[in-house]
């Protein structure tokens, strides 16, 4: 019988500091992806994310994507050339819904973050 793995980095969404200490501590390893994101202590990196990306919406380059897609390649980009320490999953502190809702609609349409990225 086949095995399937799922080698993408999975994305655990919680809405307060006290998840996210939760899930710091039970599963040491983890980059943290929030607005105005530091690294806090357990987290091996931090990528904060911002209302609007550095280019003109819809420019050719990323044909106007969304801060969260631009963090978590940031991250993912950071963690592939070490500038960051290997991180094997991401916690996402984001308090709203609108926005865990923007960061699941990425997660699952973005064909970049998709292919790099999974819910978790």
């Amino acid at each position: 019988m086949p095995v399937f793995a799922d080698g993408r980095i999975p994305v655990l969404v919680v809405s307060d500091a006290d998840a996210l200490a939760a899930a710091l501590v039970e599963r040491p390893g983890a980059a943290l992806l929030g607005e105005g994101a530091a690294a806090p202590d357990g987290a091996l990196a931090s990528a904060g994310i911002e209302a609007a990306g550095p280019h003109p919406i819809a420019c050719t380059c990323c044909a106007g994507r969304g801060g969260e897609a631009v963090a978590l390649d940031r991250l993912f980009l950071d963690r592939v050339r070490g500038r960051v320490p290997w991180f094997e999953r991401v916690v996402a502190l984001i308090p709203e819904e609108a926005q865990r809702a923007s960061l699941r609609a990425v997660l699952r349409d973005d064909a970049v973050v998709s292919s790099r990225f999974r819910p978790g």
